[in-house]
């Protein structure tokens, strides 16, 4: 997961985006179709009166209100979006925040904005002009920050500019006054790019004492140093919400209330993985020509917010102390080689953690340790001088940074270990993954009642190097991860042994994604699924193999909410599958990422039986 994703420039359409046929109207919806999503109940209608309506299935199922087969053409810009992307999650936020404009806007504004969207709608090759001209690229302009998107971008609005058009500006909160400089605009989109410059008039969220980094509204990474925690939290909330009523196509009372977010520990150093990069020398990129090496020090760090340049970082506060300790380590090897670099290159770094047990009263942590196979070590008299030493009353860890790729690192999740491919894939903050997996934990049963005592079986689809399966597998008689890479398989396994957790009771299975349930044994009434997928999200192959298997139980875990609400619409609906459908039991964010506009997701659903 990557907690420094930037809203990327869009791309100029060759025609407006609504220029899109409009679908065949769907067939009347059956009540019980209604009671599971398909159809427009009231509330779905009131979605779309406020132009916040829900995507349509795109998940291809033909008969569920897809297209199927029989796909829309598409403009240039809109081939260029992905469900779930951030482009689409602006422009959802963006048209949410118009429609509630035009009904506190009086008739004479209203009327106008609805006829500059109808124009905007026009199949003409240029654009109509708006009644009010935009300013010109590049022009600085004040504009007042009205809300925060999805994406941590906030949307604001410009006195002389068209009443619905809307200015995208990062680093700002409700209630600023900026000076931004306009750099595109999109008129049939109605929003505009712009670069932020300073705060002309703090809004009452903004206090930037808080700001703890000096290339804050400069780098790409974070977007919040301004804001108060708390409304950092309350924010992610609202994000969890917002993909659920804009992507999963469920009516509202389908959707239960999303709880509190649960944050961080730590709101700071908390990155156990750093990835920054520096470009190679002019024209390395161009082929039939010698690469000439370096002739000076590159820029080391991660790019400008919008632009793909490098910012020169000489430290990064959302990284652990070992992290950012070998960050300066790397800048100066960087500093003393960089003449034998001919390309750019993208430098690890990766938290590493030797852990050595003391001994405490009533037991002996050390021989505990030798038990599991660890080697009964002192901990070096003194700490060298690129690692970090943490003292506890059960053990002293000393934390390295590792920058190889083939070295293997160590973490220690409360008492479990895991060892991974330094490059690898595993959770970036160590801090809340006690918190996070004891979540799962708490919540992979179902609650008290007749279906507590039927699940005996888990299946952690996605498994990558056994996070789920191996802090869940005691609860189980039987343990199974999936995973379509062979190297993260071999890599739980060993991370099994080295938990003590024998293959009777924790197994790992590599499959590929066309086969990933055939090889399970287990009665689906009896199983419960854990699912954490790339930011894609699941495919459509790999969910109607779920609903065909139909475990009674499924926590999805994601680290892009909206491509999980679009998957938990299908479960919910039952799409593709044969009959077997879900309701949600329960939805909760996690600040995996304090200070940016990321949020993890899980949601736990329930299989709906059938009475009939």
């Amino acid at each position: 997961m990557s907690s420094s994703t930037e809203t990327p420039r869009p791309q100029p359409a060759s025609k407006p985006a609504q220029e899109v046929p409009s679908e065949p109207a769907a067939p009347a919806a059956t009540a019980s179709q209604q009671g599971q999503g398909q159809g427009q109940g009231p509330e779905q209608k009131k979605w779309q009166s406020n132009g916040n309506k829900p995507n349509g299935n795109k998940r291809g199922f033909q008969g569920q209100g897809g297209r199927g087969k029989d796909k829309q053409r598409k403009s240039k810009r809109e081939r260029n979006i992905t469900e779930g992307s951030s482009e689409e999650v602006l422009a959802a936020d963006v048209q949410a925040l118009i429609a509630s404009r035009k009904e506190s806007l009086p008739e004479p504004a209203a009327a106008e904005a609805g006829a500059e969207a109808k124009e905007g709608d026009a199949e003409a090759a240029a654009e109509p002009a708006p009644s009010q001209p935009l300013p010109a690229p590049f022009t600085e302009i004040e504009v007042e920050v009205l809300a925060l998107s999805s994406t941590g971008d906030g949307l604001a609005v410009h006195a002389g500019s068209p009443p619905t058009q809307i200015y995208v500006v990062p680093f700002v909160a409700p209630g600023d006054v900026a000076k931004v400089k306009v750099i595109r605009h999109f008129p049939s989109e109605s929003y505009s790019m712009a670069d932020y410059l300073s705060v002309v008039t703090p809004g009452p969220l903004r206090d930037d004492t808080r700001v703890n980094c000096k290339y804050f509204t400069q780098c790409s990474g974070c977007q919040f140093q301004m804001l108060d925690y708390g409304t950092q939290l309350a924010h992610k909330r609202t994000i969890v919400e917002k993909a659920y009523r804009n992507f999963s196509n469920l009516n509202p009372e389908l959707v239960p209330e999303v709880a509190e977010t649960i944050g961080s520990p730590l709101q700071y150093g908390y990155r156990t993985k750093l990835t920054p990069h520096f470009d190679g020398p002019p024209g390395h990129n161009k082929r039939n020509k010698p690469r000439q090496p370096l002739d000076r020090v590159p820029e080391v760090g991660f790019n400008v917010k919008g632009r793909r340049v490098v910012l020169d970082i000489e430290d990064c506060p959302i990284g652990t102390d070992a992290v950012r300790l070998g960050m300066k380590r790397e800048r100066s090897r960087i500093a003393r080689e960089f003449g034998n670099y001919t390309k750019g290159a993208t430098i690890l770094l990766r938290e590493s953690t030797k852990r050595y047990p003391k001994k405490v009263l009533g037991g002996d942590a050390a021989a505990a340790a030798a038990g599991a196979g660890q080697e009964q070590e002192q901990p070096p008299a003194e700490t060298p001088s690129d690692a970090i030493r943490v003292d506890t009353d059960t053990h002293t860890d000393v934390k390295t940074c590792l920058s190889e790729a083939g070295a293997m690192s160590t973490e220690y999740i409360g008492r479990y270990l895991f060892t991974n491919p330094a490059n690898s894939f595993f959770q970036n903050n160590n801090s809340i993954l006690p918190t996070f997996t004891g979540y799962i934990r708490d919540r992979v049963m179902p609650p008290a009642g007749p279906n507590r005592d039927r699940i005996k079986y888990l299946i952690d689809a996605y498994s990558g190097s056994g996070l789920f399966t191996i802090t869940l597998a005691s609860l189980f008689q039987g343990s199974t991860g999936i995973d379509i890479a062979k190297d993260s398989i071999e890599c739980a396994r060993k991370n099994a042994k080295l938990n003590d957790l024998p293959e009777s009771q924790c197994n790992f299975l590599a499959a590929d994604a066309p086969q990933l349930f055939k090889q399970v044994t287990y009665p689906a009434d009896e199983t419960v699924v854990v699912i954490d997928p790339p930011r894609k999200g699941c495919d459509n192959d790999f969910l109607s193999q779920l609903l065909r298997f139909g475990p009674r139980r499924v926590v999805y875990v994601s680290c892009n909410v909206h491509t999980q609400a679009r998957d938990v619409g299908v479960l919910v609906r039952g799409d593709g599958g044969d009959g077997t459908k879900y309701e949600i039991e329960s939805l909760v964010g996690f600040d995996f990422f304090p200070q940016t506009g990321h949020v993890e997701g899980v949601a736990v659903l329930n299989r709906v039986e059938n009475t009939a």
